[in-house]
């Protein structure tokens, strides 16, 4: 029987039995897991009530003895958010960016980056005065760049020069061509035009936690064409697409 702690990240709650629950939890060394807390809608020694989805807690975790399942033994509430769950417009935010991490899945691997990244993302909707419109697809591309599946935005992906003003994201392929290759390649199947300013703001978002994402918006044409940038890459090379209030596989 193995026995490890670990920092982690409440994302989900569900209950079995009658005082049992299960929690999707994404933890800093170990990646996105599911727990079986038995008795944790009861116990106060072992939880200390706190179970709730965005708390940031210490856990205490064992294997069960046939090694089936993970038992969370204990829990020790490290941090939460107050102001967030009282505004139903950024918990629902906050919803869209949890499932996403578990439709996308997180290996032990990549757990560390993603952990700071979904933290971070909790406490920029908690504190923050103003949010970019497309925080959820920000958020979107800057996971998928943490665990290694980032779109090269800073060269032409044909000819390799370095990009300095518009291009044309080619989705299928999943990088940019500077408007030379663009024009000698013609037309292609799914192809987004990106001016100056919504490259830079996506290459911007790649590289920044969400708390330094920029609030000031661009021009309305601009965010749709970086809103179609990452809808395409998620759905195209990632196969998830949000429909109905949840990510299913394409």
């Amino acid at each position: 029987m193995t026995e490890w702690a670990d920092h982690a990240l409440v994302l989900r709650i569900g209950h079995f039995r009658e005082s049992d629950l299960w929690l999707k939890m994404l933890c800093r060394k170990h990646g996105l897991l599911t727990l079986f807390a038995f008795g944790g809608s009861r116990s106060r020694r072992r939880f200390c009530g706190c179970l709730d989805v965005l708390n940031s807690l210490h856990c205490r975790v064992k294997t069960s003895p046939r090694g089936g399942f993970l038992n969370l033994e204990e829990a020790v509430l490290l941090n939460g958010p107050q102001a967030l769950r009282r505004d139903w417009r950024r918990m629902g935010l906050a919803a869209n960016c949890l499932r996403f991490v578990e439709a996308l899945g997180v290996g032990d691997e990549g757990a560390d980056e993603a952990f700071e990244l979904v933290e971070d993302m909790r406490r920029t909707l908690e504190e923050a005065a103003s949010l970019p419109a497309l925080f959820p697809l920000f958020f979107r591309l800057r996971l998928a760049g943490a665990l290694g599946f980032a779109p090269s935005l800073d060269v032409c992906g044909h000819c390799g020069c370095e990009l300095n003003g518009p291009g044309q994201f080619v989705v299928d392929e999943g990088h940019v061509r500077c408007p030379s290759c663009r024009a000698e390649a013609g037309p292609v199947r799914y192809g987004v035009e990106l001016s100056a300013d919504g490259l830079d703001l996506l290459r911007h978002v790649q590289q920044e936690l969400p708390s330094a994402w920029h609030a000031e918006e661009l021009p309305p044409a601009d965010r749709r064409a970086c809103s179609r940038v990452i809808d395409g890459f998620v759905q195209y090379h990632l196969g998830l697409a949000w429909e109905g209030g949840f990510f299913r596989r394409v």
